[in-house]
This record gives C-alpha cells, sequence and structure tokens, in this order.
C-alpha cells in the first residue's frame, strides 16, 4: 500500500521488560532510564530531517512508553509535549496469556504452543491474544485514514506491520526482522526506510 502523506514511525524507548525480553503487548509497562534518554535522542534525529513541523500530526500509541517517548521527544523539539493525539490502532500486538513471560518461562509448560510460534511467528495467535497478521490489518486502517503528514509514535510489532504492507516485505520475515530503538522509519511519500 502507499499512503497518502509522508510519516516519521518511531518506536517507544526502551523498557525493563525490553530488556528481559518479557511480552509486553498491550501491557502498560513505563520506559526506563536508557527508554527516556532514547526518546530525546529521537528529536535530534528528526531535527535534522525538518525544522518546522507546521502542518504535521503527531500522534502515539495510548500506552505510557509510547506517550512518554512522544513527550519527550515534543519537548527536546521544543513543542508542546501534550498537544498530540492518540490512536489504538497504534497499540502493540496483544499476546493475551503470554504476556509477562518470557519465552523460556514459556516453554516448559506449552513446548507444544513456543514451537508453533517458531515455525509461523506471522500467523501465531498466543492464548487470549492476536497475530501479527490480524494487528497489521489494525495498521493498514490508520494508515488508510492518515490525513496529513505524521509522526507516529507506536510499537515494535505495528512498525514490523508497516513495513509488510509499505514495503511489501512477506510477513515471516517482517515480524523476525529488527526494530532498533534508536532510528526512525521513514516513509518520504514514495519509500519508506530506515533514517540511518
Amino acid at each position: 500500500m502507499k499512503p497518502a502523506h509522508p510519516f516519521y514511525m518511531i518506536r517507544h524507548g526502551e523498557t525493563d521488560w525490553n530488556r528481559a525480553q518479557r511480552f509486553q503487548g498491550q501491557m502498560d509497562i513505563p520506559v526506563n532510564a536508557r527508554g527516556l534518554r532514547q526518546a530525546a535522542a529521537y528529536a535530534d534525529l528528526l531535527r535534522a530531517e525538518r525544522a518546522d513541523w507546521a502542518g504535521w500530526r503527531f500522534v502515539a500509541s495510548p500506552l505510557s512508553r509510547t506517550r512518554t517517548t512522544m513527550q519527550t521527544l515534543r519537548e527536546a523539539l521544543g513543542l508542546d509535549a501534550h498537544a498530540y493525539d492518540v490512536d489504538r490502532d497504534l497499540m502493540e500486538v496483544t499476546f493475551g496469556d503470554w504476556e509477562g513471560f518470557t519465552l523460556a518461562e514459556l516453554e516448559p509448560d506449552h513446548p507444544d504452543l513456543v514451537a508453533a510460534r517458531a515455525a509461523d511467528k506471522w500467523s501465531f495467535v498466543a492464548p487470549g491474544g492476536e497475530s501479527y497478521a490480524m494487528a497489521t490489518e489494525r495498521v493498514r486502517g490508520f494508515l488508510e485514514r492518515l490525513a496529513a503528514p505524521s509522526v507516529i509514535v507506536t510499537h515494535g510489532g505495528i512498525i514490523r506491520g508497516t513495513r509488510h504492507l509499505i514495503e511489501g516485505i512477506d510477513g515471516d520475515s517482517a515480524v523476525r526482522g529488527h526494530v532498533p530503538q534508536d532510528n526512525v522509519y521513514r516513509f518520504d511519500g514514495e519509500r519508506a526506510g530506515w533514517l540511518r
């Protein structure tokens, strides 16, 4: 797909659960001290792209880790920290009953499910959760509604789904790709990719 407007898409700053490789999904886990530094550094990357943000919409997932990241980078850009929108379609893939656990913790009691996820990470649905493929349809709806150039703060799974939609990367490759917390994904109206 080709959205109607350019955008910058940013993964929230690091949380302690990122560091521990716990499934966060839609649990509301705050950014840690490193995550706050990453959020401020995102502003440096954006400032190098443009000086004037007039006419740009800023929108985040409603979870606190994305909102804190957005507020920190807006303040660092000299903008009102709280003048942005939220959209539930930008929330992370929900991992249902697996949220709060690591794969190593789940493996002893659910080896069949862990193996199924390893075999087809794109389509796998954790108990009570959703697949990356399902979450990507939420992202599609958000991108189809994009009505202005935008700065978007969201989650790793949502950026993976966006890459699948815009770059045509197959689902399995998209979900296995790394989504850094020190870079910005840019769609310039024609092409998409990481800033650096």
